[in-house]
């Protein structure tokens, strides 16, 4: 069986799974912790970072933008209408942008400074950048998540999916990161109903369920967390 290396807190790990899910795949989940920079983990990827896929024949993929297209190219362009990538090639450039904007800018500015500081640093040792939280970072990446939810219900409000009529990895990499934020409690739906019923949507489709039942050592979910109807 396929390994997924992740971690339950990782944008771009939940962004795979949500993709192997989607095209029906089975794989085994791993855990890891990347700041151990364990020796097997670094055979692997020696870059050192999630998530990675090892397929049955022990070849490992690196990086969500890698795994994502190679998923496509295997797997996608035989789904026909649920393929996650379009066919048509302006399309296509719109899926990435906005793929790219929620798994790297919204990623930058939000989402991997508040699972860094909140959860990360918590699993790493001194030695290891780990610690008490930063407030001037918190408060930077707190200032940030309003713009990117605005943005996130413009595009919720303006179209079918957020790249077009059909669901997208847009949409997985755009649900990957707000459950982060979400589990976290982050979010005050009551500021973005458009991007609530978009949510609402994806957190009720089979593929999202596994996540809703991710835990993390230490830190509990925001009480609605797991609730489709929230």
């Amino acid at each position: 069986m396929p390994v997924l290396y992740h971690h339950p807190i990782s944008t771009t790990s939940r962004f795979i799974r949500l993709v192997l899910a989607e095209y029906g795949y089975q794989v085994e989940l791993i855990e890891e912790q990347p700041w151990d920079k364990r020796r097997d983990f670094l055979a692997l990827n020696p870059a050192g970072t999630l998530p990675v896929y090892v397929d049955d024949s022990m070849r490992a993929l690196c990086g969500a933008t890698v795994i994502s297209e190679y998923l496509d190219e295997t797997h996608g362009v035989l789904k026909r209408d649920r393929r996650l990538l379009a066919e048509d090639p302006f399309q296509r450039a719109e899926i990435r942008r906005l793929t790219e904007w929620f798994l790297q800018k919204m990623e930058q500015d939000v989402t991997r400074p508040l699972a860094r500081e909140r959860v990360f640093k918590l699993q790493m040792t001194s030695e290891q950048g780990g610690g008490a939280p930063d407030s001037k970072v918190l408060r930077t990446a707190r200032n940030n998540i309003r713009q990117h939810m605005r943005y996130l219900s413009w595009l919720a409000g303006s179209r079918q999916w957020l790249a077009g009529e059909r669901l997208s990895y847009a949409d997985l990499a755009a649900a990957a990161a707000v459950s982060v934020l979400d589990y976290l409690g982050e979010i005050d739906w009551s500021e973005s109903p458009v991007a609530k019923d978009w949510y609402q949507r994806l957190k009720s489709r089979p593929s999202f369920r596994p996540m809703l039942n991710d835990r993390v050592r230490g830190l509990t979910p925001v009480s609605h967390y797991a609730d489709l109807d929230f």
